[in-house]
């Protein structure tokens, strides 16, 4: 005979386990374990290779950090279709100080990455300052940006790159360090979701179950493991998706810790309100459109340094990418929600079409096709559920 807390207890674990199967992340989750096993299939298992799952994530961090740029400016309901000239821009920028001028690796950071601020501040000024709408403001940066790229360049790809600044984009970590960041990963992971839970329950705000949250740090270090043990068996953790999840982490922090994260949730939810309740609303435009900039930059290192050259080509769509996967990732393009974490998932989900496609020897033409396809259904979803409300 049961008693009533095992009765409880079991309720409280069906409570968890349906929490997990509505959510729209764990939807996600599916449909890229989905598009894996379907590339497996047609490729005859080489997509599941150690090797390629290796390149898929370097590959993937460039989309991802641009992508973790990018939310921000949606959650404000705002857009940017400029990140990928500025990526490419920077990357160019990058290269020629270093190859043409002879700057070595850490002056050429520091300077890119100011350059990627400055850039992105120049968007955002005529945005928040001047009133001027974000699709016209960063379409005509885009165009500028671009062509910049190619006067300075003559047109030209700058390579090679010296070696220390070619090694932060095709090296890896130690096995030892990527294990301890699996470690890191659970401890930050259970100290975000449950403090969250604590704060929530403080302030009587509407909790899941305890067994959704143990659940989810589960997930979490069960991924991470299986994720190092992977990388791990080809050469390593590379060294830009390193990185990626660091300004992960960071941003995460950023997003859902900080009085500056809450307040660009508010001014994505409703603006005239925000700037009512005293929220500097053109302040917290500027940084954000700043912060892109500055993680574009990031990006443009990290694929020129992968490439061993600064090319004029680079980063072309870029932004569309950073976009879908902001979209797919549960953010609304009407701004006031999406999240860091949604927004790496959505760019796995871009990245594992890219190179599974590309594995086929598929038509570019057809690539656009389907990632264009993809992109109206997550708008299309996203629109629908909002219907609904």
């Amino acid at each position: 005979m049961q008693t009533s807390k095992s009765i409880d207890l079991k309720k409280e674990k069906n409570l968890g386990l349906n929490a997990i199967f509505k959510s729209k992340m764990t939807t996600i989750l599916i449909a890229t374990v989905a598009i894996w096993i379907l590339f497996t299939v047609l490729t005859g298992g080489n997509f599941l290779t150690t090797r390629n799952l290796s390149n898929l994530f370097r590959q993937m961090s460039i989309t991802g950090i641009l992508a973790i740029g990018m939310v921000f400016v949606i959650i404000l309901g705002e857009i940017d279709l400029s990140a990928g000239s500025t990526l490419g821009l920077l990357g160019g920028i990058a290269a020629i100080l270093n190859v043409w001028l002879g700057f070595s690796a850490i002056p050429t950071i520091v300077i890119t990455l100011i350059l990627g601020i400055m850039l992105g501040a120049w968007n955002g000024y005529w945005i928040a300052f001047r009133n001027m709408p974000s699709f016209i403001v960063t379409l005509a940066s885009m165009l500028a940006f671009r062509g910049i790229l190619i006067g300075i360049t003559n047109g030209n790809t700058v390579a090679p790159l010296t070696a220390d600044l070619k090694a932060i984009g095709q090296t890896y970590l130690p096995p030892a360090f990527a294990y301890a960041l699996v470690v890191l990963a659970v401890i930050g992971a259970s100290y975000l979701i449950l403090n969250n839970r604590k704060s929530k329950i403080k302030y009587d705000i509407e909790v899941k179950s305890m067994t959704y949250d143990v659940l989810k740090i589960i997930g979490i270090g069960v991924s991470s493991l299986a994720l190092v043990l992977i990388l791990n068996d080809y050469q390593g953790f590379p060294i830009p998706a390193f990185i990626m999840l660091v300004l992960a982490l960071i941003l995460t922090f950023i997003a859902t810790k900080t009085i500056f994260g809450r307040r660009i949730y508010g001014i994505g939810g409703n603006r005239d309100a925000a700037r009512l309740s005293g929220i500097n609303v053109k302040k917290h435009i500027l940084v954000v459109y700043s912060m892109l900039g500055l993680l574009a930059a990031v990006a443009g290192i990290l694929l020129s340094a992968r490439l061993n050259a600064g090319s004029v080509a680079a980063g072309q769509n870029a932004e569309m990418d950073a976009i879908a996967s902001c979209v797919i990732g549960g953010a609304s393009l009407s701004g006031g929600s999406g999240s860091v974490v949604g927004a790496l998932v959505g760019a796995l989900v871009m990245a594992s079409i890219d190179n599974g496609m590309s594995m086929m020897n598929t038509p570019t033409f057809w690539q656009y096709i389907v990632k264009g396809l993809i992109l109206l259904m997550a708008v299309w979803i996203d629109i629908s559920s909002k219907n609904k409300e």
